[in-house]
């Protein structure tokens, strides 16, 4: 199956899909938490986004290109250039986000962190866990390879100097409990 014709398919298809190159791949739908800690993340992103050149977008919008012809949705993208609303792939993604997942950590924190360091773009990988608080950053300086300091807690700032903003890490978990 080419891209196209995932392209095409999927969007005769109830659910959603990524293409992992060859064949479509049902994407698993999340709980609450992740919902609530995805809406956080996409809100703030456009409240300090808003009339800026810079674009978010959420895994409702494109898709992106990564290797090996794959398409991958992931929680938030944001994209600097302009949109052609008919595409179906975000052009040129700058900061891509994911909310972990006990299903899908693994791939997030491993195969999809090679296929985003390999489009040239993407400046900064965003991973946000679900089971406590903590985000990590893997970040390009330059035309190097991604550095991931320690994640940030609670209290701590989510620097995205790409893009002009940072945003507060305990209001991407706001409405979120954790068991002490």
């Amino acid at each position: 199956m080419t891209r196209e014709d995932f392209f095409r398919w999927a969007e005769r298809q109830d659910g959603r899909y990524e293409f992992d190159g060859f064949q479509p791949v049902a994407m698993v739908g999340g709980n609450n938490r992740h919902g609530t800690i995805t809406h956080n993340l996409q809100g703030q992103l456009y409240m300090r986004l808003r009339g800026k050149r810079c674009r978010p977008m959420n895994s409702e919008g494109g898709g992106i290109a990564t290797t090996g012809n794959k398409v991958r949705y992931p929680d938030a993208t944001v994209t600097c250039s302009p949109i052609i609303e008919t595409e179906r792939l975000v052009p040129n993604p700058v900061i891509v986000f994911e909310v972990l997942s006990a299903s899908t950590a693994h791939e997030d924190t491993t195969i999809k962190k090679r296929e985003y360091q390999a489009v040239p773009t993407i400046r900064r990988y965003v991973l946000i866990d679900q089971t406590q608080v903590a985000v990590t950053v893997h970040s390009r300086p330059g035309e190097g390879v991604w550095q991931s300091p320690p994640p940030l807690g609670a209290g701590t700032l989510l620097e995205l100097p790409e893009i002009g903003i940072a945003i507060p890490v305990d209001e991407l978990y706001e409405g979120v409990t954790f068991a002490d």
